[in-house]
């Protein structure tokens, strides 16, 4: 399948924005001259046994790029055969990234590889939601191995493996729980929240491990950490660009 691409460059008056559609087709919300608002929704039926999705992301210096999914995904019986969902982001000096990822619902008989890798230059933000569910209603849910690796110019932030097995539930991961709903937090300090995990360089993890989705608090940990790693990109964004033969302001 073609690799899903969304790029966003400061732009006047505004933001340059490229998007290529792929698996998943990214649809411009908004935008002003250093943001832009994408939504992601499937162009055609996800995930079946043998798809291979990929979606790369590249946030230029100073911009904010807010990702949000139209619909979940739901990954069908593979019969054998694993998909594979493979995202990429950089993330530009000063920029930002707000990924809100609906649910990725792994169908009983579904065979899932997922890998995350997103890469942060100086000054980057990153602050991404990330939920699995096991199983359908009615169902013990697929496999799912994941991997999530997170890099600044200094090395490793945060590397994460995860092996999920519906059908075979492991104490001290999931147990019979079958909800893992997580915020990232990377490239700031967010305000700590309850039970949340305050990694060694700027960051935080919050998760909720239970039964439904609609039991999770971190809709409202994803809306204030959201606010706070924008906060800090307005706080240091450089001027707005000028057109040419426009002076600057003294």
């Amino acid at each position: 399948m073609t690799t899903t691409r969304i790029a966003v460059r400061a732009g006047h008056p505004r933001a340059q924005v490229d998007l290529v559609v792929g698996a998943l087709a990214p649809r411009l919300v908004g935008r002003t001259s250093r943001t832009a608002h994408v939504a992601l929704t499937a162009a055609g039926m996800l995930l079946l046994g043998g798809d291979r999705v990929e979606v790369e992301v590249d946030v230029g210096p100073d911009c904010t790029l807010e990702l949000e999914d139209v619909g979940g995904m739901v990954a069908y019986r593979a019969l054998g055969s694993t998909s594979q969902l493979t995202l990429a982001a950089r993330v530009g000096s000063g920029g930002t990234l707000l990924w809100r990822a609906l649910p990725l619902v792994v169908a009983e008989g579904a065979l899932v590889d997922r890998r995350t890798r997103i890469d942060l230059d100086r000054g980057g933000r990153a602050v991404i939601r990330e939920t699995v569910v096991l199983g359908r209603q009615g169902e013990a849910g697929g496999s799912l191995t994941s991997h999530l690796s997170i890099a600044d110019p200094d090395g490793p932030v945060l590397t994460e493996d995860l092996d999920l097995d519906g059908s075979s539930p492991e104490p001290g991961v999931l147990g019979s729980e079958r909800v893992l709903d997580a915020v990232i937090a990377i490239g700031f300090r967010p305000d700590p929240e309850p039970g949340s995990l305050e990694l060694d360089q700027p960051g935080a993890v919050a998760r909720h491990v239970g039964r439904h989705t609609h039991e999770s608090s971190l809709d409202r940990v994803w809306a204030s950490w959201a606010e706070q790693a924008t906060s800090t990109a307005a706080s240091r964004a450089a001027p707005e660009p000028t057109p040419a033969g426009v002076p600057h302001p003294r």
